[in-house]
């Protein structure tokens, strides 16, 4: 499945609400954007308003790539 892009987009909070909100990532160790968008969904949910669930993205390393890189002593 094709992961949709997501929206990029500037956010004002007060520095109050950011802070909080910035506690609660960290004790759900998510990052603070990440908190905002399960914040958001949850508040959505509540009102009734069904969404999609968000695609969940493979974590850690990619996987390498090989390269060719050639040996300095090939003729």
């Amino acid at each position: 499945m094709a992961q949709r892009p997501k929206k990029a987009f500037p956010l004002r909070l007060d520095q109050a609400l950011f802070d909080a909100v910035e506690r609660l990532a960290a004790a759900e160790l998510r990052s603070v954007n990440a908190e905002i968008e399960f914040l958001l969904r949850r508040g959505l949910e509540r009102r009734g308003i069904k969404l999609d669930p968000p695609v969940k993205r493979k974590r850690g390393r990619p996987p390498a790539a090989t390269f060719d890189h050639g040996d300095a002593n090939d003729e």
